[in-house]
């Protein structure tokens, strides 16, 4: 396809469009640049240089659309298989796996959080493959079909100690996933637009949720049938779908933007200058050292601060986990329990969105963050305090959204506000996700007591004011940056590179925002 052109266009014309595409926040959502920074433009590849602002726009528009047709309902499938194969365990539960297995309460604790023993450390080193990569749909695609069939095989288990076996390698493989799948979307969308696409990644989280309760008890009416358990149907069935819709899934992934099969050369020049414009370099096409930017991860102060609070955050998360055994705490049957389990993540699925729509149009982050954090104090309470069923059913409506929303506009930060190099963003990601969801390995020992759940409230409800205290001092901090970067002077400046931002941000007029 050959680019638009203008008719007729003066060369100074062609400039002052220039200016007014580079400033155009309907194309990249950075910041205005001021006209002695505009030797930027002179990278803009020949084809976009003669068109309007208007052109540009409606190209970019016309970009992003055909790449959310594509890429988001790609990711949003993969998202429900990879959920739906991570947490349909404790739907088992309902259906006497601890039973079958001989498990106490405790084992099978142990079932669910040693998933994590193989999740979280191979994110690390999966996330910088990735960035060194240059097809990363196939890698993500192909790590869905080899977990499909682990979670299959899960059927065959006879006794605790292979159970765990599988849990821990497929967690191993999952590892690929979720910080692949938050690095590629940052690959391919700028920061007014990262925002939304990230809550699809949740909202399909909250469909795998729903619907694998819906799913796991219609499946769980095949008891019994050519003598297999109910619970062993699920594993099989629901495995067998991963490996089928993943194999499908790798002949339609993506890669990146300067290689999608999916683009014409001039969308590939678009869609790589968008991201250029913004950070300064596009994916793919950095040469950094891997260790190198795993370094430069570990010495950015922000990283710290955005590991803990990513440790409060999945603490509280961790209710996904055991939403089931919350539901069925309410006195009904285990099939009435996993069909409750569904409004309230629909519900989530909706605020999702809300929330990182209102982000993405503010850009802001902190406000959105802290409201959750109180709503979700106040519904630890109503389970505590209460055993009425009315009441701790409409906390368990709420919990979803309020105790997991703050994670997305985490994993929008953390993006954003690490941006380069690329693999140290791909490392930073990694690390939080790894780091911080070890929460999930002690969290899962707090469920017990029903229906009350004291220790697992009372400890979410201290991890929620930690996570308050600690997002508010990395709001002081990113303001403090944002100061000495508007100051212009040097010395204030080479404090603020050497904290995690590059020369090449600073040139492009960046700022750390929606804080």
């Amino acid at each position: 396809m050959d680019s638009p052109r203008r008719d007729s266009a003066s060369a100074t014309q062609a400039s002052d469009m220039n200016k007014d595409i580079f400033k155009s926040p309907s194309l990249t959502g950075m910041n205005s640049v001021s006209p002695g920074e505009m030797g930027e433009i002179s990278r803009m590849p020949e084809s976009l240089r003669e068109l309007s602002a208007d052109e540009m726009a409606s190209l970019n528009k016309k970009l992003v659309r055909k790449m959310d047709l594509v890429i988001l309902p790609i990711i949003g499938i993969l998202y429900i298989l990879n959920y739906v194969d991570r947490q349909n365990l404790s739907a088992a539960k309902l259906q006497g796996i601890t039973d079958d297995l001989h498990m106490t309460t405790q084992q099978f604790a142990t079932a669910i959080s040693i998933l994590f023993v193989g999740y979280l450390p191979f994110q690390i080193p999966s996330n910088l493959l990735i960035t060194k990569i240059p097809r990363p749909g196939m890698y993500i695609c192909t790590a869905t079909v080899i977990w499909g069939g682990i979670s299959g095989a899960t059927a065959a288990v006879q006794s605790y100690r292979q159970l765990l076996a599988v849990r821990i390698i497929l967690g191993i493989v999952e590892a690929v996933f979720f910080p692949g799948a938050v690095y590629f979307l940052s690959a391919w969308y700028t920061k007014k637009e990262l925002g939304k696409r990230l809550a699809g990644l949740y909202i399909a989280q909250q469909v795998g949720n729903a619907f694998g309760g819906l799913f796991a008890a219609a499946i769980f009416q095949l008891d019994g049938v050519h003598g297999i358990a109910g619970w062993r149907w699920l594993f099989i069935i629901e495995g067998s779908a991963t490996v089928g819709i993943g194999s499908i899934c790798t002949f339609f992934m993506p890669e990146y933007p300067h290689n999608a099969k999916m683009l014409t050369n001039f969308e590939k020049d678009l869609a790589v200058w968008r991201i250029e414009s913004e950070a300064g370099a596009a994916e793919g096409t950095e040469n950094e050292k891997v260790l190198k930017s795993f370094i430069q991860a570990l010495a950015d102060p922000k990283l710290i601060l955005l590991i803990f609070c990513n440790m409060m955050s999945q603490a509280q998360g961790s209710i996904a986990n055991y939403f089931p055994t919350l539901v069925k705490s309410l006195g009904y049957s285990s099939t009435i329990s996993l069909l409750l389990t569904a409004p309230p993540y629909i519900l989530a699925g909706f605020v999702y969105y809300g929330i990182t729509f209102y982000s993405d149009r503010k850009n802001t982050v902190y406000p959105i963050i802290m409201c959750c954090i109180s709503i979700a104090c106040a519904m630890y309470i109503i389970p505590m305090a209460t055993t009425n069923v009315g009441a701790r059913y409409f906390s368990m409506m709420v919990l979803p959204f309020s105790s997991v929303g703050p994670q997305i506009l985490l994993y929008k930060t953390i993006n954003l506000h690490l941006a380069r190099p690329t693999a140290k963003r791909a490392a930073a990601s990694a690390l939080v996700n790894c780091i911080g969801g070890t929460a999930n390995i002690w969290a899962s020992y707090l469920y017990y007591a029903p229906p009350q759940f004291f220790a697992a409230m009372g400890t979410l409800m201290g991890c929620a004011f930690l996570f308050a205290c600690a997002l508010t001092f990395y709001r002081w901090f990113v303001r403090r940056e944002n100061r000495r970067l508007d100051s212009k002077d040097p010395a204030e400046i080479a404090k603020v590179i050497k904290g995690g931002v590059t020369q090449e941000m600073v040139d492009l007029g960046w700022r750390y925002e929606m804080y």
